[in-house]
């Protein structure tokens, strides 16, 4: 029997290759029906050339980093107290001494103001206007707008690749793993994705490996169960590896991989394919994906464990630590953007910063020595190598915490507080040593310079070079700006 030559219907070889491109969109996560995006950016030169975000998920209280309140009553200022910082006549939380050492490199903004005290993620991190609960866990619903990862991934897409980017190091990788993915009662939840832009524009998540050595204090007394958790402690022998695309299927070999790949090349170059063009847009995704698989550079960039024994400690030996090391070998290794969260760990009701309970005892014994450790270590070793001036480093969270405390839990609580709150900036064109911004004596309100998170994200695009007024448009061609209604803030720029 010989093949079909009826009009229209398709060889067994043109079947081959859309499989094969189908499998590789598959793999990256992209929509057979996506189409392409369009966006401008700015001619002025960046004064950053990466990004590292960090993301407190949960919400970090102001009190108890970057704004302490020592002249308020107890119920405000709270069991800890205030710690001079190498700023003169500026003070963080007495829980922070490393960050405090190197707070002459740092923005702090402790004006940041928004009027949604959720946990939106996706709110704080991209130009979405509003915000309602729903959203929060429906990270692909048609309403969100792009991650700030993802807007630049996009943005930089548009120009000539860097010569890492050539040899297969994506733009944009997300740690320690899919946001949200190891909370055993909710599932993932939004935030870092690429909303109505390509998936591929979706960090490349990176996936931890290895053992929790230390239980995080419970964050809820009701918590039936208690956690071996890596973000208190993590065994040396930990590693990072690549989640999804860049792994081979079970039972692949490179060598058969190679030879497939070789295939396809070899069909492509000898045939003009009847529905060519129905595949053309995947050739980009099936590139970066076959890069991912044969290139050893992503992984070299995660290897921690080249890193010589006194730098790894520095960091410190939790989920955190090692991050925020990985994040600096990905930006050197030329990394555009990585993103490192620091969120919920085996119940969603952890919440991470969340500390409707136990506010004490887990800003003492867990939150605040495993951030402090690691946010001076990267700053610091950023510095050295040379990388900080033109690494823009943001820290931020959804929300702040209540200046009242709640003393009714057992080891207090602060709870959800979006008036005022704080967010800090380091590198890439930040003024350094700044404080931008006040809050009121009990550090519940803006007394001056309200800063929104969309002008937090207006002032990182244009530190990295992009318009931060540029739209991108939706799949029925609709603008939206890039930063929603946020501001570029001069206050923060040097």
């Amino acid at each position: 029997m010989t093949r079909s030559t009826i009009s229209g219907t398709p060889h067994r070889r043109d079947v081959l290759k859309s499989g094969m491109a189908a499998a590789t969109a598959s793999l990256c996560g992209i929509p057979a029906a996506w189409s392409a995006n369009t966006g401008a950016t700015s001619t002025s030169a960046p004064r950053a050339k990466r990004c590292i975000l960090i993301y407190l998920f949960g919400a970090a209280p102001q009190h108890e980093t970057f704004d302490p309140k020592p002249d308020a009553p107890v119920e405000i200022q709270g069991e800890m107290k205030a710690i001079p910082t190498s700023v003169p006549g500026v003070a963080f939380c007495e829980g922070l001494p490393r960050t405090a050492a190197i707070a002459d490199r740092l923005a702090v903004i402790r004006s940041t103001t928004h009027p949604f005290p959720l946990h939106g993620t996706a709110y704080a991190l991209s130009g979405l206007p509003a915000y309602t609960t729903d959203l929060e866990a429906a990270p692909r619903d048609p309403r969100h707008w792009p991650y700030i990862g993802s807007v630049a991934d996009h943005l930089w897409s548009r120009q000539a690749a860097t010569s890492s980017e050539q040899a297969g190091l994506p733009r944009h990788i997300g740690l320690p793993w899919v946001f949200n993915s190891q909370a055993d009662d909710l599932g993932v939840l939004a935030g870092p994705y690429s909303g109505f832009l390509s998936r591929r524009h979706d960090p490349v998540w990176a996936k931890f490996e290895g053992n929790a050595t230390q239980v995080a204090p419970k964050c809820r007394h009701e918590q039936a169960k208690e956690y071996t958790d890596p973000y208190a402690a993590v065994a040396p022998d930990c590693r990072f590896d690549l989640d999804g695309p860049a792994q081979f299927p079970e039972g692949m070999s490179s060598g058969r991989f190679v030879g497939r790949a070789d295939l396809l090349s070899r069909i492509e170059s000898r045939e003009s394919l009847p529905f060519a063009g129905d595949v053309a847009g995947y050739d980009r995704n099936r590139h970066l994906a076959t890069a991912l698989l044969r290139s050893p550079i992503v992984r070299r960039a995660l290897d921690i464990q080249q890193e010589p024994a006194a730098v790894r400690e520095n960091y410190g030996y939790t989920l955190f630590g090692q991050s925020c090391l990985a994040a600096r070998r990905l930006a050197e290794a030329g990394t555009r953007f990585v993103s490192v969260f620091w969120d919920p760990y085996g119940t969603y009701f952890s919440g991470a910063w969340d500390t409707h309970q136990n506010h004490y005892p887990r800003l003492k014994q867990y939150l605040l020595p495993g951030f402090d450790r690691a946010y001076a270590a990267l700053i610091l070793d950023l510095e050295q190598r040379g990388l900080l001036d033109d690494t823009l480093v943001l820290c931020l969270t959804e929300h702040g915490r209540t200046p009242q405390i709640d003393s009714k839990p057992v080891g207090a609580a602060r709870h959800h507080w979006s008036r005022v709150y704080s967010s800090v900036l380091a590198g890439g064109g930040v003024h350094r040593g700044a404080v931008v911004g006040r809050s009121d004596r009990l550090g519940g309100d803006v007394l001056e310079t309200p800063i929104s998170p969309k002008d937090i994200l207006a002032t990182s695009y244009h530190l990295l070079g992009f318009d931060p007024h540029a739209v991108i448009r939706d799949r029925q061609d609709r603008p939206f700006p890039i930063a929603g209604d946020g501001s570029v803030r001069g206050e923060v720029i040097a």
